[in-house]
């Protein structure tokens, strides 16, 4: 892997990442047009991925700071018989429906193999489709009034709906943060909230499926990682830089309700991946870049 290719992928990790658009589905496009499919793939993807959990805790620090401290709180009431469900505070409450969101990743777990199979192989017609999916959520959520609910107020029904949502998701092509924001607009929470609370729950899901990923890796692919050590830093501090920057955007377009600009590029990006699918497949020529 050249510095080069280290770079723009951290680049477009960190922008896609937040950006309602798919960082997977982006990824693996790069990964098949630059040839780079495979276990290597995946230990890219993995670190990148980490890379821009640097942007979450850097742009929302403040709540983040706030939720674990109210975490450690809440376990000492939990222990001490005093936790009560109907007097939780908004921090608490957040803690405990993030949680609840999570929950429905676990159906999704059984198709692990299956959804990393979607995003390492050599065809990318299943991610022309994901883009369109992804599509018509962000059209849909154009045409939904600025809720009044916070995240603090998020109820169980809304919690478990945008846990759902979130584990379609893991079919690169479909934008998590855009399916957990989309959702969450759904449920009449407000803008900034919906943005906040799916960024936030992305922490444990991101560094979750990092550490799975990581002991799944073979030892080929832990001495591709050696050999590649100064490509792939480069790459994890550029997910970063490029994510924190791509998360204050995305607030102001949320916010502004700017979403249609990203679900007209996810539509004309699906048809044309659709399109190169069908050639490669009509043909039997890969497209390659370099």
């Amino acid at each position: 892997m050249t510095i080069f290719e280290a770079v723009l992928q951290g680049i477009l990790q960190g922008l896609t990442e937040f950006l309602p658009v798919s960082s997977s589905g982006h990824l693996s496009l790069f990964q098949h047009f630059f040839g780079l499919d495979g276990e290597n793939a995946v230990t890219m993807t993995i670190l990148l991925h980490l890379g821009t959990l640097v942007a979450v805790f850097v742009a929302f620090w403040g709540k983040i700071k706030a939720l674990i401290f109210e975490a450690f709180r809440m376990l000492r009431d939990i222990f001490t018989g005093k936790f009560k469900w109907k007097t939780m505070n908004p921090e608490r409450r957040m803690i405990m429906m993030i949680i609840i969101s999570i929950l429905p990743l676990f159906g999704f777990y059984i198709f692990k193999d299956f959804f990393d199979m979607l995003g390492s192989d050599d065809d990318i017609l299943v991610e022309g489709f994901a883009f369109l999916y992804t599509s018509a959520l962000l059209f849909m959520s154009t045409k939904c009034n600025n809720g009044t609910k916070t995240a603090g107020e998020t109820t169980v029904k809304s919690a478990l709906t945008i846990g759902v949502f979130q584990g379609i998701a893991l079919v690169p092509g479909i934008s998590r943060s855009g399916s957990t924001i989309c959702s969450a607009l759904f449920t009449g929470m407000k803008r900034e909230d919906a943005v906040e609370y799916s960024f936030i729950l992305g922490i444990p899901v991101i560094l979750a499926g990092a550490f799975v990923k990581l002991f799944d890796l073979t030892d080929s692919a832990a001495a591709e990682l050696k050999a590649n050590l100064i490509p792939l830093a480069i790459s994890f501090v550029v997910s970063a830089v490029a994510g924190y920057f791509a998360i204050r955007l995305i607030k102001a377009m949320v916010v502004n309700d700017k979403f249609r600009i990203f679900a007209w590029y996810t539509l004309v990006l699906g048809i044309a991946v659709i399109g190169m699918a069908l050639y490669e497949t009509i043909s039997g020529t890969r497209i390659m870049i370099g």
